[in-house]
């Protein structure tokens, strides 16, 4: 009856892959994006790359793809004079990313471009203003959809 026992418990562990403590699925974590980006004076929806990083984890043994990426910036706060209002959301399928694939029981940082754009007065023409974004990542892949949205803040600042 003792051996039945552990050989259940033995068969248990390897289904929710106990042997080396990592998670047998394929996860992202820590997310992060430019803090700050300064749109020139006189900018008028001035086009700039918002970059992000993604750790994933594969635990699988297959190689899972990433097939594509998306991204949502959300405004959350503002300074002074801002064009959009708190909670306008602004998203985007131009997303390009690497790798495009990650090898079964391996990790990696995934690189994201965000484009981007800004509209700023000239300088001096009046006070500092910014807008704080909160940004979301959406990716496809063949082990799933997942989302994660960055541990900081995108931040832009207008000219003064």
């Amino acid at each position: 009856m003792r051996y039945a026992i552990v050989a259940l418990l033995g068969a248990a562990c390897l289904a929710a892959a106990c042997s080396n403590g990592q998670p047998s699925t394929f996860t992202v974590t820590n997310a992060s994006v430019d803090p700050t980006y300064w749109c020139p004076g006189g900018a008028n929806n001035a086009a700039y790359d918002l970059h992000a990083t993604i750790d994933v984890r594969n635990g699988t043994s297959k190689s899972v793809t990433i097939d594509s990426a998306t991204a949502e910036l959300k405004l959350v706060a503002v300074k002074g004079n801002w064009l959009e209002k708190i909670g306008d959301r602004y998203d985007t399928s131009k997303v390009s990313y690497s790798p495009t694939s990650v090898d079964g029981g391996s990790s990696a940082a995934v690189k994201v471009t965000i484009p981007s754009a800004c509209t700023s007065g000239k300088y001096g023409a009046s006070a500092s203003s910014y807008g704080d974004y909160e940004v979301t990542v959406h990716l496809t892949t063949s082990a799933g959809v997942f989302s994660i949205t960055a541990k900081n803040q995108h931040q832009i600042l207008a000219a003064t």
